[in-house]
């Protein structure tokens, strides 16, 4: 006995001199998160959507969460190694210095354990790596989508899982295009608009993989985590300058998340750590531009002194000042040498000591070290281009 109250004692000491991080009773065996594209923030409100209004009140809700414009070049270096918008590959890496080296919060799970992404187009391809099973198939339905998604967690044991319906985003896209004549022409809320009908079809599939976690009595051991990875425009699509593009809901529920709490703030970017603390694994990066696990939404934390500061929707508002002072400097320009000398100095370190860390020079946002020194470099410049157009 005594021998084995001795053997009892050491292993703690060890324990402690290892620093083995105390493991949560109620740690979930899995994370899913279900994105439905191009959500708009009121979508929940607005829209007939029992499933995911019942799930806020079962939860943890943020009315507005927060991503980095939902840009997405074609050309130029950000192409190079990414095929979607700048919002996913920040939510899978965690942070807002993108790099071909950083790792993403799949690679923190697999090999190790099972992962899946399931989406019905292949434009996520360049944030697909490191999955273990990655369906991405531009013929299914976001019927089809679920019903995959469904089979894989019948036959596999996964840890985590990204399940995205693209069909109320691309019917988004197209009603800001192509509806004109229309009776809800440039109207993602109008009457007949097939948007409605997408989101709302959505809600019903998250119904459906809701019920089958019950029935296989998976439901009590995993949180799950509704969202988007952009918002979405009135008039469709999700234009850079538009604010309602930034947002969507979120929703977080299950094993050891609060129920009926709703946050003021949250940032994509904080997704990743947050997944991660969950999951009991490292978060994929740190550094100065990573975002931050949220203890808020657990249902052990306090969240009543929660003030996180509000980095993206600060940049967002920043750039889409940026673009629009510019846009009043070249008008100025066309008559006045001094403005369109201030133009070309905006390039470089003429005007400040760092130009502007706008859309088109997203691959290079980590030179600022931070998002802290990122905002003030960027106030600088701002406030020079206001300056310029006070005096011109």
């Amino acid at each position: 006995m005594r021998r084995i109250h001795f053997v009892w004692v050491s292993f703690l000491l060890y324990a402690l001199s290892v620093n083995i991080p105390a493991l949560s009773a109620k740690e979930p065996e899995r994370v899913i998160l279900f994105m439905i594209d191009g959500m708009h923030w009121q979508a929940p409100e607005k829209l007939n959507m029992p499933v995911l209004n019942s799930l806020i009140k079962e939860g943890t809700y943020v009315r507005k969460s927060h991503m980095i414009i939902p840009h997405h070049p074609t050309v130029g270096d950000y192409s190079l190694s990414n095929s979607c918008s700048f919002p996913n590959p920040m939510l899978h890496e965690g942070t807002i210095f993108l790099s071909p080296e950083n790792k993403m919060i799949q690679e923190m799970i697999s090999p190790k354990q099972q992962t899946a992404f399931v989406v019905n187009t292949t434009a996520y391809r360049s944030v697909g790596r490191g999955f273990s099973t990655c369906i991405m198939d531009n013929s299914l339905t976001d019927d089809q989508t679920v019903e995959q998604a469904i089979k894989l967690l019948e036959s596999q044991n996964i840890r985590f899982m990204r399940v995205h319906l693209q069909s109320p985003g691309s019917i988004g896209t197209s009603i800001a295009m192509f509806s004109e004549g229309k009776p809800y022409a440039r109207d993602i809320f109008g009457e007949g608009s097939p948007y409605v009908d997408a989101i709302e079809n959505a809600d019903r599939l998250l119904g459906e993989l809701i019920d089958y976690l019950k029935t296989a009595g998976k439901w009590e051991s995993s949180v799950l985590i509704v969202t988007s990875d952009h918002g979405q425009s009135k008039v469709g699509w999700h234009p850079m300058l538009d604010e309602d593009s930034w947002v969507t809901p979120l929703v977080f529920c299950g094993t050891g998340i609060a129920r009926g709490r709703e946050l003021p703030y949250f940032e994509h970017t904080d997704l990743a750590p947050t997944i991660a603390r969950l999951l009991g694994v490292e978060a994929p990066n740190t550094g100065g531009g990573a975002g931050k696990a949220v203890e808020e939404i657990l249902e052990e934390t306090d969240a009543s002194s929660y003030k996180p500061a509000r980095y993206i929707k600060t940049i967002n508002q920043q750039i889409r000042q940026y673009n629009i002072l510019y846009a009043q400097l070249v008008l100025v320009a066309e008559k006045n040498n001094y403005v369109a000398n201030i133009i070309s100095s905006l390039s470089n370190e003429n005007l400040t000591p760092e130009p502007f860390y706008h859309q088109d020079r997203i691959t290079e946002w980590h030179r600022a070290g931070s998002t802290e020194h990122l905002i003030e470099a960027n106030e600088a410049v701002l406030h020079k281009m206001k300056e310029t157009l006070l005096i011109k």
